[in-house]
């Protein structure tokens, strides 16, 4: 058993550090909820709160720079933006779908299954817990892209900067709600590592733009867990991720505008 799992793991890091990036999102995600458990009773709720809309205002700002990036081309006469027709389409079908098939909802039910297989019966708050934490470090663009990016190029920097917020994130979370937000690193592993996957196999033939407009409109979504971190905000991301599956066709499709 161990000499397989060896020559498995050894296997993903011969093809060019595959997953790699997610292995090192889960572990910090794991001593973010480690250091909450462990430190969050000498933790003011003051101290709390601040760092918690901090990390929010940083997610926002991560979210509009990198959509920015995608949004900005230098022309000969002068700084043009390009995308806004996408940004709107892929938002506004994407949610549509995504409220039909409501993701929010099925997470929700897997927490409940999640907590009974765990022996948390009687832990009020882990549902919830679990399914804020869940949309905050696993349902965003940066779990996409970075995920993307992971699997293509071996490039783990945006799962690295990821992991930085989720620690913080699930440290406070798991610190005042329980050990919910910890198995937020079960979804995390599924999806981040099926895409990496996926990505390292179909990157070749994955068309440019297809990527270019996924990487817009996911910022887009990174902003949107920031406001919901930093106002408290009721906006059900996990029903909007289907913008990212239009926002990849209409790249592939050659609309990038």
């Amino acid at each position: 058993m161990l000499t397989f799992t060896y020559e498995y793991i050894h296997y993903f890091y011969i093809k060019g550090d595959i997953i790699l990036g997610t292995v090192y999102n889960v572990i910090l995600i794991l001593f973010g909820g480690l250091i909450g458990r462990l430190l969050g009773k000498y933790l003011s709720p003051k101290i709390e709160e601040t760092t918690l809309k901090i990390t929010g205002i940083a997610i926002i700002m991560l979210g509009v720079s990198g959509c920015l990036s995608k949004m900005l081309v230098m022309e000969a006469d002068g700084l043009k933006t390009r995308g806004e027709i996408v940004i709107l389409v892929s938002l506004g079908l994407g949610s549509i779908v995504g409220e039909i098939i409501d993701f929010d909802t099925k997470i929700y039910k897997f927490g409940m299954w999640l907590k009974e297989k765990s022996g948390s019966k009687d832990d009020s708050t882990f549902v919830t817990s679990f399914v804020a934490a869940t949309c905050t470090v696993c349902i965003g663009a940066m779990a996409i892209v970075g995920s993307i990016e992971d699997g293509i190029d071996g490039n783990h920097s945006i799962l690295l900067a990821k992991g930085v917020s989720d620690l913080i994130v699930v440290a406070i979370m798991s610190s005042t709600q329980g050990k919910g937000p910890i198995f937020s690193v079960i979804p995390v592993i599924i999806f981040q590592g099926s895409i990496s996957l996926i990505s390292h196999f179909l990157g070749p033939i994955i068309p440019f733009y297809a990527i270019h407009n996924l990487s817009m409109v996911g910022n887009v979504l990174i902003s949107t867990v920031g406001i919901n971190i930093t106002f408290a905000s009721k906006i059900r991301v996990a029903n909007i991720l289907p913008a990212l599956i239009v926002a990849g066709l209409l790249g592939g499709l050659g609309f990038i505008n």
